[in-house]
């Protein structure tokens, strides 16, 4: 038994009927490369035998009685592969369009709570005979970086890897009884005035030191939040959800960043900003004011590899969407993100976990939903426009149960008067975007993807041209 922390079950909390909270990987692979050739259940035989590397895929939630306390996750003692690994066929003619529908329908539904949090649907009959796998995690029990972490267990470096050692049958702990999950909580609340003590002067000396940053002169901040622009995407959201990828060069990113002296981070930025300029222009809705993102920070350190529980913080920038030259919005999103960075600094990397361990169960619940029922994200200012994630992935080919990845393409949660999520991963040569929104607030979220590719070349031309003026 182990309770949750207190920022894995806000994520809870906060999911109604129509706002989900888990995050979708897409894994499309070539099954050409399977020693002995490709098979559904070669993929279920190698799940099964890796299960033990991941102990969140055997894990459930257990409710504290009277929402006491934060739920604790327990192992399933009746947990079932063949209900969370299973297998569709994509329609004819199997091509990215086809497969985004799919992964739409899927990120629509919500995760099963009285089982682990967690489901796998591999898609056959893609174009050129490739095979997709469609993972869907809570994000109670990952975040971005933990996620990529995953790989390590469930990916090879070669299609045949060393012969793996047997393990041991495994054998679920022990239900904990109604009576010792109250003991439990009542033992951690009684810990809390303790924690509230330690955290107050915390917060108080971030403020302090956010407010002594501001006075000592105008350089860059942090966007300030309910100052964001309205547009078609910042509403109440319904269940129902659109996907949409996109596939660039990282060459061509690195190659902007060097001749501007950024960061990759402010280029992906810059190229999220100038294709949403263009959707919004060709909609006839773009804001007079730049358009605020949201960019989940990890606070992971570095020689922590484990998958499962977020270690995440947050902070807000302008993606200048009101400048219309690329290069001088890029460097506009260079120098707002150094000021953005150093105030996040300020205010300290596990803000948001220490507050979110007094998150009280029900009242949190309830208010998500009332917030949700009463359409309250369309009457007060928009907090931020959408969410803009990042995450390193790695730079060498990885295997499938022997089949070779080809493309990985992540997608995070959307959430009221936010509708958009632009979640971007490295794979070897490329950069993969995702991404996923409310079907009726942007039925036409293809027309965003295909702005990648030409807002990331605008920023090329421009490096090559400065290069070679």
């Amino acid at each position: 038994m182990e309770r949750m922390s207190g920022l894995d079950a806000t994520f809870l909390y906060f999911e109604t009927p129509t706002m989900h909270m888990h995050v979708i990987g897409v894994i499309v692979f070539d099954p050409s490369t399977v020693p002995g050739g490709y098979s559904f259940d070669l993929v279920k035989e190698m799940m099964q035998k890796r299960l033990h590397l991941v102990p969140t895929f055997r894990r459930k939630l257990a409710p504290v009685p009277f929402n006491l306390h934060h739920p604790v996750w327990v192992e399933d003692a009746d947990f079932d592969l063949d209900y969370h690994v299973r297998r569709i066929g994509c329609p004819a003619p199997g091509s990215e369009r086809e497969l985004a529908e799919l992964v739409g329908d899927i990120a629509s539904l919500p995760l099963n709570r009285t089982r682990p949090l967690w489901e796998m649907v591999v898609v056959e009959g893609l174009q050129n005979g490739y095979v997709a796998a469609i993972s869907k995690m809570h994000h109670a029990t990952i975040d971005g970086v933990s996620g990529s972490n995953l790989m390590v267990h469930l990916f090879d470096l070669e299609p045949t890897p060393a012969e793996e050692p047997k393990i041991e049958e495994w054998t679920p702990e022990r239900m904990p009884s109604d009576v010792e999950r109250l003991a439990y909580a009542a033992v951690s609340r009684l810990r809390r005035p303790f924690s509230l003590a330690k955290v107050i002067p915390q917060t108080a000396k971030s403020v302090l030191n956010v407010v002594q940053r501001r006075r000592e002169g105008p350089g860059g901040r942090m966007a300030t939040p309910f100052t964001a622009p309205r547009t078609n995407f910042n509403q109440t959201i319904t269940p129902h959800r659109r996907v949409a990828f996109s596939t660039t060069s990282l060459e061509e990113v690195k190659e902007i960043k060097k001749a501007f002296g950024t960061t990759v981070n402010d280029v992906v930025l810059g190229i999220c900003s100038g294709a949403l300029r263009r959707y919004l222009t060709g909609r006839g809705e773009l804001p007079d004011k730049s358009l605020i993102a949201t960019c989940p920070v990890s606070v992971r350190g570095d020689n922590e590899k484990q998958v499962g529980s977020n270690q995440v913080s947050a902070l807000f920038t302008k993606l200048y969407t009101d400048i219309e030259d690329p290069v001088e919005r890029l460097m506009a999103i260079n120098e707002i993100n150094k000021g953005a960075k150093e105030e996040h600094n300020a205010i300290g990397a596990d803000m948001l976990q220490n507050w979110a361990e007094f998150a009280a169960p029900t009242t949190f619940s309830l208010a998500a939903r009332v917030y949700s029922s009463l359409r309250l994200a369309e009457r007060h200012p928009v907090i931020h426009n959408l969410v803009i994630s990042n995450v390193p992935g790695p730079p060498f080919p990885l295997y499938f149960a022997g089949a070779k990845l080809v493309g990985l393409n992540p997608l995070g949660p959307i959430m009221d008067g936010a509708g958009l999520n632009i979640t971007v991963l490295s794979y070897v040569d490329n950069i993969n975007w995702g991404f996923i929104a409310c079907r009726e607030l942007m039925p036409d979220l293809w027309d965003l993807a295909d702005a990648i590719p030409d807002a990331q070349a605008e920023l090329l031309k421009a490096a090559q041209v400065g290069a070679n003026p």
